[in-house]
């Protein structure tokens, strides 16, 4: 009885006890639950705050324009080439041999016979004294049988002797002197094979061109130098439509590229037959006019029919680009500043400038630099322009 009694006593504060664990354990677990919500409230403010604030607009891309010029029909057949000389000789020995020397650069001025190269001489000196020495045999047994014949003749009307060494003495003396005569021609091989072991100019001119050096082994007829040998000059360009060259009327404008001011009329000399195999050009001679001095021989310079051809505008060179593989520009629209991709048709072209026949107006405003980077539609700013 009095157990029961103790026990009683003592259970309400178990209970106690452990409603007190269960309220501390409910309390840690939640506290657990929100540590990382409390943890992550910062960077969402963070987030919410960075994404408040609105994006700023790009700034209009600046390029270079320039106004299409009005069409004209100068320099529509334009063409660069360079200033080559009217007559040019390649030069070269006429046997084979080895290089001994070379007296003659590039834009060296020669004289008529000048000694411009030599080759080694010994085989043809050689061959030289061998003949002079057959020329002396020769001569030698050729006095002795005019001797003999001589003696014989004599000796044939007293009947000292018979007829038939008289006829044999003849031949003797016929064939010494044919010996000889060949022996004089052999001489003069020999004299002129050590002759052309020895390159002379054959007239006044200048060297435009070396092709060999000292120890070489060339071959006959192999070029060693290059003359030209007259004081005319032609302007030479590679073309890929002949037949826009060759019409009969007209005549070429012909300008320094370094100073287009520098200029002259030629006419047209001749047209290559046949393109070359690797540029699939044909090559065109025009002959200059008195051509000043500053028209130098390899001077570059630009080569027109003037007065014909259709009318074409003259364009930076930058400005070309491509659309679906066809040449085109960048026009930019005055009103609301954005690119226009517009096919044009190219009517030739020069050193720095496309001429374009079709596609676009005077007065436009065309992109010359950068136009790989831009794209149809793009806003653009003024940057520079040129008229």
């Amino acid at each position: 009885m009095f157990r029961n009694t103790a026990m009683t006593e003592n259970f309400p504060d178990f209970t106690d006890c452990v409603r007190q664990a269960l309220r501390h354990l409910f309390t840690t677990a939640r506290l657990s639950a929100l540590l990382p919500v409390v943890l992550m409230l910062p960077v969402f403010l963070l987030l919410a705050a960075c994404g408040d604030k609105p994006e700023k607009a790009a700034a209009p891309r600046p390029v270079r324009t320039v106004k299409v010029p009005a069409p004209s029909v100068t320099g529509a057949l334009l063409q660069t080439g360079e200033i080559r000389p009217h007559d040019e000789v390649p030069l070269g020995f006429r046997l084979d041999g080895r290089l001994l020397t070379r007296s003659v650069d590039v834009g060296d001025h020669v004289a008529t016979g000048q000694i411009l190269g030599t080759l080694e001489n010994n085989t043809s000196q050689n061959q030289l004294n061998s003949a002079r020495a057959d020329l002396e045999s020769a001569r030698a047994a050729e006095q002795l049988a005019e001797l003999n014949l001589r003696r014989m003749s004599q000796l044939m009307p007293s009947g000292a002797i018979a007829r038939v060494q008289l006829d044999t003495a003849r031949s003797d003396w016929q064939a010494a002197a044919a010996r000889r005569r060949s022996s004089e021609a052999a001489l003069n091989t020999a004299r002129e094979n050590l002759n052309w072991t020895r390159l002379v100019a054959p007239a006044t001119g200048v060297v435009t061109q070396v092709s060999a050096e000292p120890g070489q082994v060339l071959s006959a007829g192999q070029a060693v130098v290059t003359l030209a040998v007259s004081s005319g000059r032609d302007a030479v360009i590679d073309v890929a439509d002949p037949q826009a060259f060759s019409r009969p009327a007209g005549s070429f404008s012909v300008s320094l590229l370094a100073d287009p001011a520098v200029s002259v009329t030629g006419t047209l000399r001749d047209i290559s037959p046949q393109a070359d195999a690797q540029t699939r050009t044909w090559r065109v001679r025009v002959t200059l006019g008195n051509p000043p001095p500053a028209m130098a021989l390899g001077a570059s310079v630009q080569v027109g029919l003037a007065g014909t051809g259709s009318a074409v505008m003259r364009l930076p060179s930058g400005a070309l680009t491509r659309m679906q593989g066809s040449p085109a520009v960048f026009v930019v629209d005055d009103a609301t500043r954005r690119l226009q991709l517009r096919p044009v048709t190219l009517a030739g072209f020069t050193a720095s400038d496309i001429l374009v026949s079709a596609g676009i107006r005077p007065g436009e405003r065309v992109v010359t630099a950068g136009v790989s980077k831009l794209r149809e539609g793009e806003v653009v700013a003024s940057g520079e322009t040129g008229e």
